[in-house]
């Protein structure tokens, strides 16, 4: 996921509503700010803030703020593109819904600050909207969530791996924003798949939204994650890890291939993260999404999570484990044909991913 640039001027955040976050600090927009500092995004005394002695505080929030982090699925600028592609194809009714259930998580505050004033309420509900889609990535380092399992959070590890009990929950379930399938091309044995992972949780999610029954504040918990695992399961290397035998247990879905030596720390997962760019303003975001080709109806039709997870390992064979990227750990530069061809890949991904939860909201949503 990268951290985010584009609110560097934005107004002061309002207080947020987040469950335990007031003990010490809080994390706005990609910064740790103690309480008494909430006043200024840097910290810095905004009241006495001259251009010359604020200028070059914003510059450096700036180029920290737009590097991108290794380590998510898509990064929030692709999140936020699957999810506008979803909202504009949303029924007027389940948009009402989704607006009301999505005032339930605890970043809401949060997420109306870093929103452009100028914007009409439409665009300002689907900025909402995109924004919850990044929700589940953001916990990640957030101080009031911790990680569990095993393998730096990674791997689920017991019982609570598979709660499902809403904003309560203060564990950070990294292992549900991928399906990791392993091949390998060198005859290496194939590792069990681990569970819970991002198909199985799709599922339990997709049956909370549709159960009458269910609380909406567990419905809202399991939305944000339906917003962000959906968008997951169709980026390619979040359903497929290469084993190998120097590799047995696989390449943590491209995160152990480098892209070039040491002490550049490039790898393959991060660039088809960021592939699709790392602006995230909400109208820049709008117009990308706008301008992406439609999905093909039967192929965003196919609403099984298990088809998905199939088709992300297939292009994951067929067009991220190609060349240049050879055998091993590299590294492997990148060439403008592949670099290319990824953006493309990536856009059709991402159109196909919103045009697929527009229809799982429309259909299933209570």
């Amino acid at each position: 996921m990268c951290v985010l640039a584009w609110s560097v001027l934005n107004p002061t955040p309002a207080p947020r509503r987040m469950r335990n976050h007031s003990r010490g600090s809080s994390r706005h927009d990609g910064l740790w700010i103690n309480d008494r500092q909430r006043g200024s995004r840097s910290g810095v005394n905004n009241s006495r803030c001259s251009c010359g002695r604020c200028l070059p505080i914003l510059v450096a929030l700036f180029l920290v703020w737009s590097i991108p982090t290794p380590g998510f699925a898509w990064n929030s600028r692709g999140h936020m593109m699957v999810a506008a592609v979803a909202y504009k194809q949303l029924t007027p009714t389940i948009r009402t819904r989704v607006d009301a259930l999505l005032k339930l998580n605890p970043y809401y505050a949060t997420w109306q600050s870093r929103i452009p004033q100028p914007l009409p309420a439409s665009e300002r509900a689907a900025s909402i909207f995109m924004l919850a889609a990044t929700w589940a990535d953001a916990i990640k380092s957030d101080k009031a969530y911790r990680d569990d399992g095993t393998a730096g959070g990674d791997r689920p590890d017991g019982r609570s791996s598979s709660q499902n009990t809403g904003y309560s929950d203060a564990l950070r379930h990294k292992y549900w924003h991928f399906l990791y399938q392993p091949f390998a091309t060198d005859g290496s044995p194939l590792p069990a798949i681990p569970t819970p992972n991002a198909v199985d949780r799709i599922e339990l999610f997709r049956t909370t939204i549709a159960s009458p029954t269910a609380s909406d504040d567990l419905k809202s918990y399991d939305l944000s994650w339906l917003l962000h695992l959906i968008g997951d399961i169709h980026e390619p290397l979040h359903g497929a890890t290469r084993i190998s035998a120097t590799q047995p247990q696989g390449d943590n879905g491209g995160h152990l291939v480098r892209l070039c030596a040491k002490p550049c720390k490039d790898e393959l997962h991060a660039f088809w993260d960021s592939v699709l760019g790392t602006d995230q303003s909400p109208t820049t975001v709008l117009k990308a999404a706008a301008a992406l080709q439609s999905a093909d109806p039967t192929q965003a039709g196919d609403l099984n999570p298990a088809h998905w997870a199939t088709e992300d390992l297939n292009l994951a064979k067929t067009s991220v484990y190609v060349p240049p990227i050879g055998a091993g750990k590299g590294p492997f530069p990148l060439t403008a044909p592949y670099k290319t061809h990824a953006k493309n890949l990536a856009e059709r991904q991402v159109a196909l991913a919103g045009a697929r939860l527009a229809k799982v909201l429309n259909t299933e949503l209570k």
